[in-house]
């Protein structure tokens, strides 16, 4: 794997964009709409970000969110890839903590199998999702117990994908499969590649690890921008050279929504930023329509959340959000961005896709 790793991980940048450009699609459901819907939606941002240039789509694992219809990456991820042919899919994350690693290094050595060489593994150690939720996954209350174990179960899945447990240990004789043992059984003409591994993060946790393991690593900007440049900064700090990667290389996922028309965006993001106000205070909810929320009755701390959180999403025509993108970028120093279009509507979300490979000049497939 070490020869191609760097290749796969590092992205090229097309047409005037500054970095390599992806996608994070939350696969979200909007007010009147249905999850097949959405992950139809899902499908055509997936095939559109392929023709333009995208570099890769992820999604991400969330639980027990009405709008929210990505609890299983691995699933959604077997469909996409039968509908696209060049472009990387990957986990914007798998919640490592939520899930046996023998069980994740099986899921994710069938995707390799599916399309080879061009999935990705992106592990978080957050449970995606409130706590009672996370105790119902992981059938237990001790929750610590599954973040303070992360790098230890981030080695025991990594050993499960290269299958290379040492002589001696309990699971020595266990493999994943798909993987590499079939390589190396008599017969054997598979493949020993298997996807490369991201550490994402919103905190210093998973930058620190990530930098000392040598791996790339994926922040969540779109939620977390005061800690972006501290948290990319210690990942710069700590990283040390790997099989897998010689320099840092950092993505950041972008909250960015790009429109014809400059007052569209504003109500569209208004309606996201409803939807977020009704998470934080635990009445999740299918994502909102603009009108909806422009008829909703802000309270004084909502209106402060919404200007706190609207002021972290790139947002307008797709000039000004090019504008904002390359701003961002020269910020933060990211060396990819992944953009997440958070609206009510799948075609909304589409349209924002295309003007900003527009915007940059990405090619046409």
């Amino acid at each position: 794997m070490a020869a191609d790793a760097a290749e796969e991980i590092r992205g090229t940048a097309r047409g005037t964009a500054p970095v390599p450009l992806s996608v994070l699609d939350l696969v979200t459901v909007g007010a009147g709409r249905t999850a097949t819907e959405a992950l139809r939606t899902g499908v055509d941002i997936a095939r559109l970000a392929e023709n333009r240039g995208f570099h890769r789509y992820w999604v991400a694992e969330h639980h027990s969110m009405p709008g929210v219809a990505s609890s299983s990456p691995a699933v959604i991820l077997a469909h996409l890839a039968a509908h696209t042919e060049r472009i990387r899919l990957g986990s914007g994350g798998v919640m490592l903590p939520n899930h046996a690693p023998l069980v994740i290094a099986e899921q994710f050595g069938t995707l390799e199998a599916m399309a080879p060489g061009r999935v990705d593994l992106g592990l978080g150690r957050a449970p995606g999702t409130d706590g009672a939720t996370a105790a119902a996954l992981r059938r237990t209350d001790r929750l610590n117990e599954g973040a303070d174990d992360f790098p230890q179960q981030l080695a025991e899945l990594i050993r499960f994908l290269d299958d290379d447990f040492p002589d001696g240990h309990p699971y020595g004789r266990i493999h994943a499969v798909p993987g590499p043992v079939q390589a190396t059984s008599p017969g054997g003409v598979q493949s020993t590649h298997r996807p490369p591994v991201w550490l994402l993060g919103s905190s210093g946790f998973s930058a620190r690890l990530a930098g000392t393991l040598g791996l790339p690593f994926a922040f969540a900007h779109h939620f977390s921008a005061q800690n972006t440049v501290p948290a990319l900064d210690l990942y710069r700090d700590s990283f040390r050279p790997s099989a897998v990667l010689d320099a840092p290389y950092a993505l950041i996922g972008v909250s960015a929504l790009a429109t014809d028309d400059e007052k569209e965006a504003r109500r569209q993001v208004l309606a996201a930023a409803l939807n977020m106000v009704r998470l934080r205070t635990g009445r999740p909810g299918l994502v909102p329509t603009p009108e909806e929320a422009e008829a909703y009755d802000f309270s004084p701390m909502e209106e402060e959340f919404v200007r706190s959180w609207n002021a972290n999403v790139v947002h307008g025509t797709a000039d000004e959000v090019r504008s904002g993108l390359d701003d961002l970028q020269k910020r933060t120093g990211a060396d990819e961005l992944m953009i997440t279009a958070n609206a009510h509507g799948g075609d909304v979300r589409l349209r924002s896709y295309e003007l900003i490979a527009d915007a940059y000049g990405l090619p046409a497939a």
